[in-house]
């Protein structure tokens, strides 16, 4: 068997991965879906989660790597190593891994033809890959492996990224298991080649909205068109508004704020429980 897997270890996130599930969902998956829930996790998000995912409890793994994370400028990342419990979820063949701030944009379960361990290249260093979006085989060995390695050497990054990278170290040499850049497209990079995006913007077929700019942390007018933030690229704006549609097709729409003319986006998960 087969699954999709994501990562939820707060409720900030929480809305991101409903989405995600839902999302793949409406595009017809016929994988499994699983969500790693961190004891942080409130105990209505975990119920939200696990009415669209099949949930998994696991344990916070924590990179203590405060001087890497502030280089990176992302002190939060420091739990994104828990994400290595997803290869301890041997009771699948196969899984493909997506963050929760990704969006499909078609029916991806192409990936699962991939081989292990296969993965998109970061648009900030190619040589790199981004561990948003990855095809994985769980193994305990290779948990085994990356805890050993992350107690040994750390992360160059303070985070998960980081420490995959020098773990799958021969990917950059591995064509086979370089994914295309549309499997794992991210327009909120600090360097985005925004005419490449509108040249293949129709091959797309999952966004990643990297940073701390969140989808569910925009706004919309009071016609649920989304606010553009600052000097946001007009197809970035079309991605988040899909986001946004895909809330509210399952949830409903977001009240109103005192201001009348925008929605608020905040505490979403007020509005589901």
């Amino acid at each position: 068997m087969e699954a999709f897997v994501t990562l939820v270890a707060t409720d900030s996130y929480c809305p991101g991965a409903l989405v995600l599930a839902h999302r793949l969902r409406d595009l017809n998956t016929t994988r499994p879906i699983v969500c790693l829930v961190t004891p942080e996790v409130s105990k209505n998000a975990c119920l939200q989660l696990a009415k669209v995912c099949n949930v998994v409890h696991v344990n916070t793994l924590r990179s203590n790597d405060d001087a890497n994370l502030q280089l990176l400028g992302r002190p939060e990342l420091d739990i994104t190593f828990t994400k290595l419990h997803a290869w301890r979820l041997t009771q699948y063949t196969k899984i493909v891994f997506l963050d929760a701030d990704t969006l499909p944009l078609r029916n991806v379960d192409d990936l699962f033809d991939w081989p292990a361990f296969s993965a998109a290249p970061d648009a900030g260093w190619p040589d790199c890959f981004n561990s948003g979006v990855f095809v994985a085989e769980p193994s305990e060995s290779v948990y085994s492996e990356l805890v050993e390695l992350a107690s040994q050497r750390g992360s160059f990054d303070g985070g998960d990224q980081g420490l995959l990278n020098t773990y799958f170290s021969e990917w950059s040499t591995s064509p086979e298991h370089r994914l295309p850049f549309i499997y794992n497209t991210t327009p909120t990079a600090q360097y985005s080649y925004a005419p490449a995006h509108v040249q293949y913007r129709n091959s797309i077929a999952i966004s990643h909205f990297i940073g701390q700019d969140k989808p569910w942390k925009w706004q919309m007018f009071s016609d649920g068109k989304v606010f553009p933030r600052g000097n946001a690229w007009p197809g970035l704006c079309e991605l988040v508004q899909c986001w946004w549609d895909t809330w509210k097709k399952h949830y409903g729409e977001v009240r109103k704020s005192r201001k009348q003319f925008l929605y608020r986006s905040v505490s979403l998960l007020a509005l589901v429980f």
